[in-house]
């Protein structure tokens, strides 16, 4: 069982930056491969990015490639997202999730476990 805490959602001016992280529970979090998703009101939850379990391979949306970054401290049981360059159709609540199968994973079905999620809001 695996518990996901997100946190550094917030408000912010459209060009602006913000990095999210993703508190797990447990002695296993090395063990998961990770991900961000998205979801904006009235549309599907999206993929975002995604991380391998030792950190050494990410795999990027087409929408956010070359200005969000995920990484992982397998130390502090921790996922981050940083997002630079930031756009109003950014906006979405962003949520952390893992995944128990070994590769990367972009379908939402692969991932046993979702934290609560974070707000970001781009302004233009």
């Amino acid at each position: 069982q695996v518990q996901l805490v997100e946190s550094g959602g917030g408000l912010v001016q459209a060009g602006g930056s913000l990095r999210l992280s993703c508190a797990a529970s447990g002695r296993t979090f090395s063990t998961y491969v990770m991900g961000w998703f998205r979801q904006a009101p009235g549309k599907e939850r999206e993929f975002v990015a995604t991380i391998t379990r030792s950190g050494g391979s990410t795999y990027y949306a087409d929408s956010v490639k070359d200005r969000f970054t995920i990484s992982r401290d397998n130390a502090k049981n921790t996922v981050y997202l940083k997002m630079n360059s930031l756009k109003p159709e950014d906006t979405a609540v962003y949520y952390c999730a893992a995944s128990s199968l070994a590769r990367v994973q972009s379908r939402g079905s692969a991932y046993n476990y979702w934290g609560q999620g974070t707000q970001v809001t781009v302004s233009s």
